[in-house]
């Protein structure tokens, strides 16, 4: 795997101890790779700065505040011309129950993860909203029986 930005083994300790826990202090992160917490604080920084960290946020437990369903949909397209699939993709932001949208390659168009309070409220999107949206061809819907793996979005290994 090649990668794009310049990385030293205590970059790579920084990044896997911050996708685990992006909350800790930089004392106790500084502690966990072994360096000085200055340093360690220049090398988030550089980290953010050159975009391998996009951001922090807190992941929220979907069915504690009452989103129980969450669903996969698969769309296919009419057309898929370069302002075709722009415009889909900017749809795609504006409907809150689509937590993630994926432009991917195959039978289908984009992939949309959906998160929604309940069946009927996911089934009124996908009626209502997906299906009629324009220059939608197919939609097909997969429903989540339960998260069998929930980690990090990078894989990284373990020294």
């Amino acid at each position: 795997m090649a990668v794009r930005a310049e990385l030293d083994a205590i970059d790579w300790k920084i990044l896997r101890e911050l996708q685990n826990d992006g909350r800790m202090t930089n004392v106790e992160l500084s502690r966990r790779v072994g360096i000085s917490a200055p340093p360690c604080l220049r090398r988030v920084k550089r980290l953010e700065d050159m975009g391998v960290i996009r951001g922090y946020r807190a992941l929220l437990n979907g069915p504690a505040l009452g989103m129980d369903v969450v669903a996969f949909c698969l769309v296919g397209l009419k057309h898929q011309s370069d302002a075709d699939l722009k415009a889909f993709a900017e749809l795609t932001r504006g409907w809150p129950v689509v937590r993630e949208a994926w432009m991917v390659s195959g039978e289908s168009d984009f992939m949309l993860h959906c998160v929604a309070s309940d069946l009927t409220t996911f089934q009124t999107f996908v009626i209502e909203t997906l299906t009629s949206a324009p220059n939608v061809e197919t939609v097909r819907t997969a429903l989540t029986i339960r998260k069998v793996k929930d980690e990090g979005l990078v894989a990284m290994d373990e020294d």
